[in-house]
């Protein structure tokens, strides 16, 4: 199966027609209805806000292999938006040199501590 029948899957299994498709990624419909039409797959650049208005990870679109829906499944590896609020997390630690860094683990581990523990 490739890209775009994994999308046109995934888009019947959440009742999700193409025109909300368009509006949740940004993606014209015209673009959307040429992936299906001619059984295209959509440019690297359209894949994050493809998999977020899916739910689905980037393995599971690319590739097929994992959960798809599911995207709080805990990965040995994450891909992650750097727009986003945890992608400003990291980017702020990379950013700091090896002291703060171990002081910023430090102010987390003591906070879930603190607070009860982990989410499970």
């Amino acid at each position: 199966m490739i890209i775009s029948e994994r999308i046109f899957k995934r888009l019947k299994e959440l009742s999700m027609s193409q025109k909300e498709f368009a509006e949740k990624t940004g993606i014209q419909p015209s673009t959307i209805s040429e992936w299906k039409k001619k059984k295209a797959n959509p440019s690297s650049d359209k894949i994050m806000a493809i998999c977020v208005a899916l739910d689905v990870t980037p393995e599971w679109l690319l590739s097929g292999v994992g959960p798809a829906g599911n995207r709080k499944n805990r990965q040995d590896y994450y891909i992650i938006d750097k727009n986003s609020e945890l992608g400003t997390l990291i980017e702020t630690y990379m950013d700091t040199d090896d002291e703060m860094r171990a002081r910023m683990m430090g102010y987390l581990t003591a906070f879930i501590d603190i607070s009860g523990g982990r989410k499970k």
